[in-house]
């Protein structure tokens, strides 16, 4: 997902350099408050799960070379949260019992990140954009 206030930032990254430290601090809270409906959106679709909901975070990222914000399922704290999300698609995908290799059985996909994504999308984009907005102008830039 590219976040529409991540040119700006790029941008203002390429201009200037590094963010200053005061800018930073302010920024990271902001863009992380405006890619919360994603993260309660994914968490919702996985309430399914009591693993995957707790091992959603969010990560913001104001280096210069990859400026935004990620979603990040923890695999250790949900190693099947991959596997059931299939792609983003539903349907059905086969995985062996407990590892037992001789017995595979069928399971019912559960997408919960494509979806919160292509729900989200558009709300948190703007959202990001805005608050990147508000704290560049206010800095005087």
């Amino acid at each position: 997902m590219t976040i529409g206030g991540r040119a700006q930032l790029r941008a203002y990254i390429d201009d200037c350099g590094k963010i200053p430290p005061d800018l930073r601090k302010e920024l990271r809270p902001a863009i992380k408050k405006g890619a919360t409906p994603i993260l309660d959106k994914m968490r919702s679709n996985a309430s399914w799960s009591t693993r995957i909901p707790r091992a959603t975070k969010i990560s913001t990222s104001l280096a210069g070379s990859n400026p935004g914000v990620r979603i990040i399922v923890n695999s250790r704290q949900a190693p099947h949260a991959r596997v059931y999300e299939h792609g983003g698609s539903p349907g059905v995908f086969r995985a062996p019992l407990f590892g037992d290799k001789e017995r595979w059985f069928a399971h019912r996909a559960r997408p919960f990140f494509f979806r919160a994504v292509d729900e989200k999308g558009d709300e948190v984009r703007n959202a990001i954009a805005e608050a990147i907005d508000t704290v560049v102008s206010r800095h005087g830039f």
